[in-house]
């Protein structure tokens, strides 16, 4: 498997938790961050304008996506040009359609003609791609950004539509197909094996990263090591008496158990489990209610 630093797909860190960008920020492996306005609301931002004219200056030298949330038409473009002006390294977020459904190809194509670094956003299905590639402008430079993990999480897989995504986008060489929302780091990899340029990641899943070509079986004892460390930091406990009284009971009652072996000690713990299980202590022959 690929390390980080050999993949060809760009890494974008996707948020709104300032710390967590300037962290994501630090890595010369992550390439840019997108954001949006769930994103913003969920991190506590209420000045929307003042994040991301601070956020653009907080990270100079890689692009950070946008996002314009009016539903008017009009309201939208008028965000579009504004957010535009906010710095060089910005790409302004585009949804696909408005709340209604319809199409926003002629907003596309009108920002793309004036010069806007565009992201057009919120796509699922393959026809929303070849309706934005014709209202992209044949010079215009884009990203495109396919939700494959919306797509995923309706029970479809998005690798041939990602695939097939990028193949319509080839009539657009200026312009890069992005993997958005995915849900764990295979799609990193599966998102690259598509054709993909872009993918971009949650700090959650990015964090991850050095986990890429880890050892399994040690992977397996420090997940056992886990188990065990946070049952005794919670101090957990099963009471086991009631097990250990009737295993007592019965080993009295059966023939030569004075000279019983430890595995066979243990085998009879094994059946008096299965009868503990099957009827309940107090059924089991020599048990506490015998």
């Amino acid at each position: 498997m690929k390390k980080v630093e050999e993949l060809r797909i760009s890494l974008y860190s996707d948020g709104a938790d300032l710390a967590s960008i300037l962290e994501m920020y630090a890595k010369p492996w992550i390439r840019g961050f997108t954001t949006n306005p769930t994103l913003m609301r969920k991190a506590g931002v209420s000045d929307y304008e003042a994040f991301g004219r601070s956020l653009l200056v907080a990270v100079p030298g890689r692009p950070i996506s946008l996002e314009v949330f009016a539903d008017d038409e009009r309201e939208m473009e008028l965000q579009a040009l504004t957010i535009a002006t906010w710095g060089a390294n910005v790409n302004v977020k585009i949804p696909v359609t408005n709340r209604a459904g319809v199409f926003l190809g002629p907003l596309i194509r009108r920002l793309a003609e004036a010069g806007v670094a565009l992201n057009v956003t919120a796509i699922l299905t393959l026809d929303q791609v070849e309706r934005v590639v014709e209202a992209l402008t044949p010079g215009a430079w884009a990203i495109v950004s396919v939700f494959a993990g919306r797509i995923a999480d309706t029970g479809v897989d998005p690798v041939p539509i990602m695939a097939e995504a990028k193949r319509i986008l080839r009539r657009r060489p200026r312009v890069q197909l992005l993997w958005a929302s995915p849900r764990e780091l295979l799609n990193v990899f599966q998102a690259e094996e598509a054709g993909c340029d872009i993918i971009t990641v949650v700090p959650e899943i990015l964090r991850k990263m050095d986990l890429v070509g880890k050892d399994l079986v040690a992977y397996s004892r420090e997940t056992v090591e886990m188990f065990h460390r946070d049952a005794r930091t919670a101090a957990y406990q099963i009471d086991t008496s009631q097990v250990l009284a009737a295993k007592g009971a019965a080993g009295r009652n059966r023939p030569g158990s004075a000279a019983r072996s430890a595995e066979d000690d243990f085998c009879g713990l094994g059946e008096i489990a299965h009868e503990v299980v099957s009827t309940g202590i107090g059924n089991v022959k020599g048990g506490p209610s015998a």
